[in-house]
C-alpha cells in the first residue's frame, strides 16, 4: 500500500523549496500555514515571532541585464535602494510578472532559495540580530525556519548594510 506524498497537493513553489532544502541539507522542512503570509506581520503573526524575524525578499530589476536582484532583510526594516545599486548596479522597479518570471514565484511568496533563474543576492546584516528568522518557501502559505548564518550558507551570498538607517 504507497501512501501518497502530501508535498503533491502543494504548490509547485512550495514543492521546489522543499526539495533544494532537502538536497542542500536543512535541518527544517517547510511548513505550510493555514492563513497565508503575505507580509512580514502576516507571517510574524502566524508564527508568534517578532516582525524583525521574518526574512522578507524584496526584488529589484537590475538595469544593465535585466536580472533580479534580491534583497532578503528583516520584515522591520526598508530597504535602502540606494545602497543595493552601489553593489549591484542601476536598478528599476520590478513588477509582479517580472518577479514571477525570474524567480518563479508570486509576490509574497519569494523565497531566498530555489529560484527558477539565479538572482544576485544580498542578505542585510539586520538579520543577524536574531538566532532564528523565517524565510517564504515560494508560496504565501509556505515559511521555513533557519538561523542567518544558514541563510547565507544556503545562498552562497554576501551580507551587507542595506537598508534605511
Amino acid at each position: 500500500m504507497n501512501a501518497k506524498d502530501p508535498l503533491l497537493d502543494r504548490p509547485e513553489g512550495f514543492q521546489r523549496v522543499t526539495r533544494v532544502l532537502a538536497e542542500r541539507g536543512h535541518p527544517h522542512a517547510p511548513l505550510w500555514l493555514e492563513t497565508p503570509a503575505r507580509t512580514s506581520a502576516e507571517a510574524a503573526a502566524a508564527l508568534g515571532v517578532e516582525v524583525g524575524q521574518i526574512a522578507k525578499s524584496v526584488i529589484f530589476r537590475r538595469k544593465s541585464d535585466d536580472s533580479a536582484v534580491l534583497v532578503v532583510t528583516s520584515g522591520d526594516r526598508r530597504v535602502c535602494e540606494k545602497s543595493v545599486a552601489a553593489i549591484a548596479g542601476a536598478l528599476g522597479r520590478a513588477d509582479a510578472d517580472f518577479v514571477k518570471a525570474r524567480t518563479g514565484f508570486s509576490i509574497g511568496g519569494v523565497s531566498p532559495v530555489a529560484h527558477a533563474t539565479p538572482a544576485f543576492t544580498l542578505i542585510d546584516r539586520e538579520l543577524f540580530r536574531f538566532d532564528v528568522i523565517w524565510a517564504a518557501a515560494g508560496h504565501p502559505h509556505g515559511v521555513f525556519r533557519l538561523s542567518p548564518a544558514e541563510l547565507e550558507a544556503l545562498t552562497g551570498a554576501p551580507v551587507a548594510d542595506v537598508v534605511q538607517s
